[in-house]
C-alpha cells in the first residue's frame, strides 16, 4: 500500500513561506518525482509527513500563515486532483458537518435560539405592567436585547469593557451580558418612552453567538489567552466552568398508552405543556368503562359525560366519532353509555353541571373577598376550556378539536386493549425530548421576569397610593431599583443546579455540573452527556437497556459502568437536537397539499378505509386520503428548503396517521438522500466541497442530505454502504463509524474488541492524563494533570482527527513486549523500564490551586498581608516556616514548599464590627490567619496571582507544582480497557532486547488477553508496527480502519514476521527466548490515579475531640478502622485479646473512678454521690462509653455501672 502523496507542512512558523518554495502539490504531475524531504532520515520523514489541508486555489486565499490551517477541515492527505471514490470519500461531509456544527452545537443552537427568539416572546406575552391604583397608568416593554459581556465596573472608557471568559475563570467572575429592555410608560399626562434600560444580567455560554469568543479565528483567540480547541457551550459562573446537562425527557403533547396488568387497566395518557401551564390527563379503561382523569377532577369523570359537555350531543355521532363504523370497537364502547343514564346526565348542561361539582377549585375558594364560587357550569367550562389537555387550544368556546383529541385517545385505549402490540414503549428514543440549556434558561428566565414585573407592579402601586405626592412619579427609578433578581436568579441556579420553577411545580437538582477538566476528552465527553431522570437505586432493567432505536443517535458503548449504567447516555457523533420551528406554516402547507379539515368531518369519513389522519404535534389537524403521495410532496418541500430541514414526518400505519413534528428537542442525524437506486451526492459536489465552494448546509438545501429523526429513521430504508443500495433504498449513511461517540471513537479497532472492554475505555479515557487545552498555562484551575510529553497515537482513528484529539492528546506510544517476566506482572501489573522513564515515559505535573480573599469589613478595617517573623537568635533569618517567603507575605516563585510551611502571610483585624465613633473604639490589632502548606510531599510555587474581585476584594491564588515520575502502584491503560499497575520498575539492561537492539517499555502478561478477548489491541500493535516502519500514521477506524492483511505485506517488507513477533534475547542470562514474542508500539494512557495520592497509614496521630477516638480519612492523618465485620472475624477467632487491643487499648482508653455502691462515676476517689470514697475503684474503659452514659444522664437516664470482680474469692 504505497502513501498517498502529501504536502509536508513544516512548523508553524515555517508554513508562511511554504507556497513560495515548494510547489503545491496540484501543480506537480509526475507521482512522487520530488520529494519534499529527504528520505534518508526516516525519523524526520515521519515527522514532516503530517496531514496537509486542501484550501481553495493558494492565490486566492489570503495567506493563513497562523495555526488555524490545521483547524480547518481535511480530507486525509488528498490533494484537489485525486481522483474521488465516492464510496470511500463520502465520509469528508463529516469534517464539513462538523466545521458547520462543531461538536456541541446543540448546547450552542438551543442557547441562541433562547436569546434571540424565545426571550422575546416571553416579553411579548408579559409586555405589560398595569395598576390597580391609577387606571390611566401602564408601563409596556417594546423590545429586549442581550448584550455582548462586559465587565460591571463600567465606566466610561468603552474600549476597556470588553471582558474575556479567561478573565473571568482567573478572578472568580460571572460571564454575563446585560439584559436590555426598550419601554414605554405613562409619566404625569404624557406617554413617554426610553430605550436600552437593563434590567439584569444573563450568564452567556461560551462560543454562542452573544460570546465575544464568536466567529474569532486562532490568532484573535490566542490573543484573549482562549484555547481555538476549546468546544464552548458552558457558563463561567463565579470562576468555575458549569455546563448544564442535556436532560432527558418523555416527550409533551404526546399520547402514550401503557397497560397495567396487575390491576387491569388500559391508560392513555397526554402531558400537556404550554406558556401558561404543565398538566397530565388520563383516559383510562378500568372494568370495561372509560374514564377520564385529571388532578382537578375530584374523581375520575365517566367519558360519555366529558364528550357531552364538549358539545357532542347525540349518543349516535359519539359512537362514530370514537369506533367509526367498525362492529368490535362500537360494542366495546358502547356500554360506557349506561354510566351517563345511571347518572341521569342526557344534555350538555346536565354533564357541565356534573362535572362543575367535581371540580376542586383549589385556593381560589378560600380566599377571602373573593366571590364565593361561582355557578358550576362555569367552573366546568373553565376546566375544560384551560385545564384538561391544554396544548389543544379553544377558541371562542368550540370545543370541537379538543373532543376529537378525547375521541382519539379513547380509540387507542379501544386498539390498545384489541391488539397489546399497540402499546407504547417509554424507552424508545422517538418517544423521548432531550431538554437543553435553551429550554431550562427559558423557563426560569419567564419564572423571574414574572416575579420582576409583580415586585415592580407593586412598588408602583404603593407610590401612587400616596394622596398627595411631592413629585412627578417616574418608573424609570424603580425598574433600576431592583434590578439584581433576575441576575441573582440566574447566577444562584446555574452554579448550584437546583432549578425551581412555582409555576409548573419543578423542583430539580443536580441540573449543572461543574466542567470536568481532566483531560480534553472529559470536557468533551461532558459536554454530550445526557442525565436521565430515573432514579438510580430502583434496579429497573428497562431505561438501562440498549434500545434498537439509539443506533446513531446515542453512543453504544459510553455508559458509566454501576449504578448509573445505561441511564447516563452520550450522543453519538453526528447527532443534533432540533429547536423548535414554528407550526403555522407547517399548517398551511398541509392544507395545501390536499388535506382537509378534520373539524368538519364526522367520524364514517375520518375512520374509512384508507383515510388517514394528519397530526401536528401530537393535534388531529387534517385528513387525507393519500398519504404516501402526502408524505412525498413534502418532503420534496423540506428538501428544497421550503420548510425548516428539522420538520420530520412519517406515517404510522397501526394507528392510520401521519405525524409531522416540528417541537424541540428530537434527536436527529443526516443522512444521504438516494433516488432511483443513486445516491444524491456524487463525486461532483464532493469536489466542490473539497475545494470550499460549497459547505454541508448547502448540501442541505440542494436537497443531498436531509435530517433524520428517530421517528422518520423508523419509516426509512437505510444503506450502510453505497453497495447495498436496492429498489427500496431511501437514504444512504455517511459514515458507521459515526454511531460511536466523541469518546468512544478513540479506541482502534473497537469492533474487534468485546463490548464491554469498550465501554472500560470510555469511562478511563476521561481519566487519562494529557493536555488540556493550549491555553493550559494560562488557567488556574483548583486540581491540573498535565502529561510532560504527550503524543499523538501512531494508529489513529477518523473520529481522532474530526474532534482534534491528535492536537492534544494524552498519552504515549509505548513499546510493548507481550511476555511473561519476574511474576511481578501477575493480574494485569505491568513491568516497567527504568530508561524510558529517567527519559520521560509517563512523567507528569499536577498543578493546585490555593487562593484566598482579602475581605474589606464594614467599620473600614481589613485583612491584610503581613510580613515574615524574624528569628530570634539570627534576625537576619526568617524564622523556619515563613522561610520561602517575600517581604509583602506572598511565596516567592519558584521556591520549594514543604508540609507546614505559610505561603500566605494573612491577617485579619480582631474587631469587625466597631464603629471607632466616640467609646465605640476597637483595638487596631489583626491575628494571624496563614495558608499553610498540607500535603505530606513537597512542590514548587508555579505561580502567585494578585488581583480584584467584581466586589473589590483583593484576590490572591497561588499555584504549587509537582512533577511526578512513574513509581509502583500508579495506573497506566491502553485504549482496550486493559488497565493495570505498574508491578516492578526493572533495569534497562536487565529487560529482554530484540536483534535491532529495541528494549521494550512496557511489559505486559500475556494472560490479559484470553479471557477479555481485546483483539483490536492486537491489530492496534500490528498497524502501529508496520506504521513505524513505513514512516506513516495508520488508521483502526471502527468498522474499517487499515486492512491486518497489508500491514503484514509491510512488515514482511521490512524484513518482519507478518504476525508482529519477534526474535527476543533474555537481558539476565544473554540466552535467546525459546519463544517468539509479540512485540510493538501500543498506545498507552497514565490515569490520574497515582499511588502518592492514595497511600495512607498511621502509628500515632490526632484524636477527634469529642470522643478522643483516631480522626478519620487520610486528609486529616486518619486512622485504619477495624469495622463491625473485621471484629466477627476476631471474635471468630476467639483472640480476645487482640479484639480488646484494637478497639480499647490502641483507640480510646480511659481511666474512670467508678463506686461499687451506686454505680455512678466519682473523681480523685472520691463519690459525690455516697460523699464517700468507700468502694471507689479505678477502671479503663472506653472514653465514648463513658462519654455515653454521661450524655444518657444528661437526659434523664441512670445509668448504673454493676462492677464484679475479675477473680472473684472463692467463697
Amino acid at each position: 500500500m504505497p502513501p498517498k502523496k502529501k504536502q509536508a507542512v513544516g512548523p508553524v512558523e515555517v508554513a508562511a513561506s511554504a507556497p513560495s518554495s515548494k510547489p503545491p502539490p496540484q501543480k506537480n504531475p509526475e507521482p512522487q518525482a520530488e520529494a519534499p524531504v529527504p528520505a534518508a532520515d526516516p525519523a524526520k520523514l515521519k515527522r514532516t509527513k503530517t496531514k496537509v489541508v486542501v484550501k481553495e486555489e493558494p492565490d486566492v486565499v489570503k495567506q493563513d500563515d497562523t495555526f488555524s490551517a490545521l483547524l480547518e477541515p481535511f480530507y486525509a492527505g488528498k490533494s484537489m486532483t485525486d481522483p474521488i471514490n465516492t464510496a470511500k470519500d463520502k465520509w469528508n461531509l463529516l469534517p464539513a458537518f462538523l466545521k458547520v456544527k462543531g461538536l456541541v452545537k446543540q448546547h450552542i443552537d438551543s442557547f441562541n435560539f433562547f436569546v434571540e427568539h424565545e426571550i422575546k416572546d416571553i416579553v411579548k406575552a408579559n409586555k405589560r405592567v398595569g395598576s390597580d391604583v391609577d387606571g390611566s397608568f401602564f408601563l409596556e416593554y417594546t423590545d429586549i436585547r442581550v448584550g455582548l459581556p462586559e465587565r460591571l465596573e463600567y465606566d466610561d472608557r468603552r474600549p476597556q469593557n470588553e471582558i474575556t471568559p479567561n478573565e473571568c475563570r482567573l478572578r472568580d467572575m460571572t460571564y454575563a451580558a446585560p439584559i436590555r429592555v426598550d419601554v414605554r410608560y405613562v409619566r404625569g399626562k404624557q406617554i413617554i418612552s426610553r430605550k436600552d434600560i437593563a434590567i439584569g444580567r444573563l450568564p452567556i455560554m461560551l462560543r454562542s453567538s452573544k460570546c465575544r469568543l464568536a466567529g474569532k479565528n486562532d490568532r484573535e483567540m490566542a490573543h484573549m489567552n482562549e484555547c481555538a480547541l476549546d468546544p464552548g457551550g458552558y457558563f463561567i459562573v463565579n470562576g468555575t466552568e458549569k455546563v448544564i446537562l442535556v436532560q432527558e425527557q418523555l416527550s409533551k403533547n404526546r399520547v402514550i398508552v401503557e397497560t397495567d396488568v396487575k390491576k387491569g387497566i388500559v391508560s392513555a395518557s397526554v402531558t400537556s405543556s404550554t406558556h401558561e401551564r404543565k398538566s397530565k390527563s388520563y383516559v383510562l379503561m378500568k372494568k370495561e368503562r372509560i374514564y377520564l382523569q385529571h388532578n382537578i377532577l375530584q374523581e375520575p369523570v365517566p367519558i360519555v359525560i366529558v364528550l357531552k359537555a364538549l358539545g357532542i350531543q347525540s349518543d349516535h355521532e359519539m359512537l362514530l366519532l370514537v369506533a367509526g363504523t367498525d362492529n368490535i370497537y362500537q360494542d366495546e364502547f358502547s356500554v360506557n353509555f349506561e354510566e351517563s343514564t345511571k347518572l341521569g346526565v342526557f344534555s350538555q348542561h346536565q354533564a357541565l353541571e356534573y362535572i362543575g361539582t367535581r371540580v376542586k377549585m383549589g385556593a381560589r375558594g378560600k380566599t377571602q373577598g373573593a366571590p364565593q364560587r361561582r355557578n358550576h357550569i362555569g367552573d366546568a367550562l373553565e376546566a375544560l376550556a384551560n385545564i384538561i389537555i391544554t396544548h389543544v387550544p379553544v377558541n371562542g368556546l368550540d370545543f370541537r378539536p379538543k373532543a376529537l383529541y378525547i375521541c382519539f385517545m379513547v380509540r387507542r385505549v379501544l386498539m390498545a386493549m384489541h391488539d397489546p402490540k399497540l402499546v407504547d414503549d417509554r424507552d424508545y428514543v422517538g418517544n423521548k425530548r432531550l431538554e437543553l440549556a435553551g429550554q431550562l434558561l427559558s423557563l426560569l428566565f419567564e419564572d423571574l421576569f414574572k416575579k420582576f414585573n409583580a415586585d415592580l407592579k407593586m412598588n408602583i402601586d404603593k407610590v401612587l397610593k400616596k394622596p398627595n405626592r411631592t413629585m412627578q412619579f417616574d418608573a424609570y427609578n424603580h425598574l433600576q431599583s431592583h434590578g439584581n433578581y433576575i441576575t441573582l436568579g440566574m447566577s444562584r441556579a446555574i452554579s448550584t443546579g437546583n432549578w425551581n420553577v412555582k409555576r409548573f411545580k419543578m423542583d430539580r437538582a443536580g441540573v449543572t455540573h461543574v466542567l470536568s477538566r481532566l483531560s480534553y476528552i472529559s470536557a468533551l465527553g461532558m459536554m454530550t452527556r445526557i442525565s436521565s431522570q430515573f432514579e438510580k437505586t430502583r434496579k429497573v432493567s428497562g431505561p438501562r437497556a440498549l434500545q434498537p432505536s439509539q443506533f446513531g443517535m446515542l453512543c453504544p458503548s459510553d455508559t458509566p459502568e454501576g449504578e448509573a449504567c445505561g441511564l447516563v447516555k452520550n450522543l453519538a457523533l453526528m447527532t443534533h437536537i432540533t429547536t423548535n420551528d414554528d407550526e403555522e406554516p407547517v399548517k398551511k402547507l398541509v392544507f395545501v397539499l390536499g388535506a382537509e379539515d378534520i373539524v368538519s368531518m364526522s367520524g364514517k369519513e375520518i375512520y374509512e378505509e384508507g383515510a388517514y389522519v394528519v397530526f401536528v404535534n401530537g393535534t388531529p389537524l387534517a385528513l387525507t386520503r393519500q398519504p404516501k403521495v402526502f408524505l412525498n410532496s413534502f418532503r420534496k418541500f423540506r428538501r428544497m428548503g421550503r420548510v425548516s430541514e428539522f420538520v420530520s414526518i412519517y406515517i404510522n400505519h397501526h394507528t392510520n396517521a401521519v405525524h409531522i413534528a416540528t417541537d424541540e428537542g428530537r434527536i436527529c442525524r443526516p443522512l444521504i438522500v438516494v433516488e432511483d437506486q443513486k445516491s444524491k451526492v456524487t463525486k461532483r459536489y464532493l469536489e466542490f466541497l473539497r475545494k470550499g465552494t460549497m459547505d454541508f448546509d448547502d448540501f442541505l438545501y440542494r436537497g443531498l442530505v436531509e435530517y433524520v429523526d428517530v421517528n422518520e429513521e423508523n419509516d426509512s430504508n437505510i444503506a450502510l454502504y453505497e453497495n447495498e443500495i436496492n429498489e427500496t433504498t431511501t437514504h444512504l449513511e455517511i459514515e458507521p463509524f459515526t454511531i460511536l461517540g466523541a469518546v468512544a471513537g478513540l479506541i482502534p479497532y473497537p469492533h474487534h474488541n468485546q463490548s464491554p472492554r469498550n465501554t472500560y475505555q470510555c469511562a478511563m479515557g476521561k481519566q487519562a492524563i494529557g493536555a488540556i487545552a493550549y491555553n493550559q498555562f494560562n488557567r488556574i484551575d483548583t486540581l491540573l494533570y498535565l502529561m510532560v510529553y504527550p503524543q499523538q497515537p501512531m494508529v489513529k482513528t477518523r473520529t481522532i482527527e474530526l474532534i482534534k484529539y491528535d492536537k492534544l492528546p494524552a498519552g504515549q506510544n509505548a513499546t510493548v513486549a507481550v511476555m511473561s517476566y519476574s511474576g511481578y506482572d501477575i493480574e494485569d501489573a505491568l513491568v516497567l523500564n527504568k530508561a524510558s522513564c529517567d527519559r520521560g515515559f509517563g512523567r507528569c505535573q499536577v498543578l493546585r490551586k490555593h487562593s484566598t480573599q482579602l475581605r474589606k469589613y464594614p467599620n473600614r478595617s481589613q485583612d491584610r498581608l503581613a510580613d515574615r517573623q524574624m528569628d530570634e537568635k539570627n534576625p537576619r533569618m526568617p524564622v523556619a516556616k515563613h522561610m520561602i517567603l517575600g517581604p509583602d507575605g506572598l511565596a516567592m516563585v519558584g521556591e520549594q514548599v514543604n508540609s507546614g510551611q505559610v505561603f500566605l502571610n494573612k491577617e485579619t483585624p480582631l474587631n469587625t464590627t466597631s464603629t471607632g465613633i466616640g467609646s465605640d473604639y476597637g483595638t487596631n490589632e489583626h491575628k494571624p490567619a496563614p495558608m499553610t502548606y498540607r500535603t505530606t510531599d513537597f512542590a514548587y510555587i508555579d505561580k502567585v496571582m494578585v488581583s480584584q474581585t467584581e466586589s473589590e476584594s483583593m484576590l490572591i491564588k497561588v499555584q504549587t507544582r509537582q512533577t511526578r515520575r512513574p513509581e509502583l502502584g500508579d495506573k497506566f491503560s491502553s485504549r482496550h480497557g486493559q488497565k493495570g499497575v505498574v508491578g516492578i520498575i526493572v533495569q534497562q539492561e536487565d529487560m529482554p532486547f530484540a536483534d535491532s537492539g529495541v528494549t521494550p517499555d512496557i511489559i505486559m502478561n500475556p494472560h490479559g488477553f484470553p479471557s477479555r478477548m481485546t483483539v483490536g489491541k492486537m491489530l492496534e500493535l500490528l498497524s502501529g508496527k508496520a506504521g513505524v516502519l513505513n514512516g506513516t500514521l495508520e488508521y483502526g477506524t471502527a468498522f474499517g480502519g487499515s486492512n491486518v492483511d497489508d500491514m503484514g505485506d509491510i512488515l514482511i517488507k521490512n524484513g518482519f514476521s507478518y504476525s508482529g513477533k519477534d526474535f527476543l534475547t533474555s537481558g539476565i542470562t544473554g540466552e535467546s527466548l525459546p519463544a517468539y514474542i509479540f512485540f510493538g508500539p501500543i498506545y498507552y494512557q497514565k490515569l490520574k490515579h497515582m499511588v502518592q495520592d492514595k497511600m495512607h497509614s498511621r502509628a500515632r496521630g490526632p484524636r477527634a475531640i469529642l470522643t478522643r477516638q483516631p480522626t478519620e480519612g487520610r486528609s486529616r492523618e486518619g486512622g485504619l478502622r477495624l469495622g463491625e465485620m473485621e471484629r466477627d472475624c476476631l471474635i471468630a477467632y476467639g483472640a480476645s485479646q487482640l479484639l480488646l487491643e484494637r478497639l480499647m487499648l490502641s483507640s480510646d482508653a480511659h481511666e474512670v473512678d467508678i463506686c461499687e455502691v451506686c454505680g455512678l462515676m466519682g473523681y480523685q476517689g472520691w463519690c459525690q454521690t455516697c460523699k464517700s470514697t468507700r468502694g471507689v475503684t479505678r477502671m479503663t474503659m472506653p472514653y465514648a462509653a463513658k462519654l455515653l452514659v454521661q450524655e444518657l444522664l444528661s437526659m434523664n437516664v441512670l445509668v448504673r455501672l454493676k462492677l464484679e470482680d475479675e477473680f472473684p474469692h472463692p467463697r
